[in-house]
């Protein structure tokens, strides 16, 4: 099977992001758990996409470029965006509530 920078990438980013969220006194804070479904999300929707244009193209056994990085990370841009947007707006909204409100 090839393997691409952008399936390692994810992959690896989504494995870090979980060890995170585990080892995390409180992953709810920074909505952890948001970017680990983004990231596994990811990470899965690239290794299909993967093996269909495996099966059907082939291909060499292992390709790795700067192409494939550059690739990978531009796939991180908007789901690092998007969390921390959302990271934002749930920390700001904990604060504007009262101490015996908040759940």
């Amino acid at each position: 099977m090839v393997i691409n920078m952008w399936l390692i990438i994810s992959w690896l980013t989504a494995i870090v992001a979980t060890a995170t969220y585990i080892y995390s006194k409180d992953p709810k804070t920074y909505r952890l758990d948001l970017l680990c479904l983004m990231l596994w999300g990811l990470a899965v929707m690239v290794l299909i996409d993967h093996i269909i244009g495996f099966v059907i193209e082939g291909g060499e056994f292992i390709e790795i470029s700067l192409d494939g990085a550059l690739i990978g990370i531009m796939m991180l841009i908007p789901i690092l965006t998007f969390w921390e947007i959302s990271a934002l707006i749930s920390k700001k909204g904990r604060a504007s509530f009262p101490e015996n409100l908040r759940r």
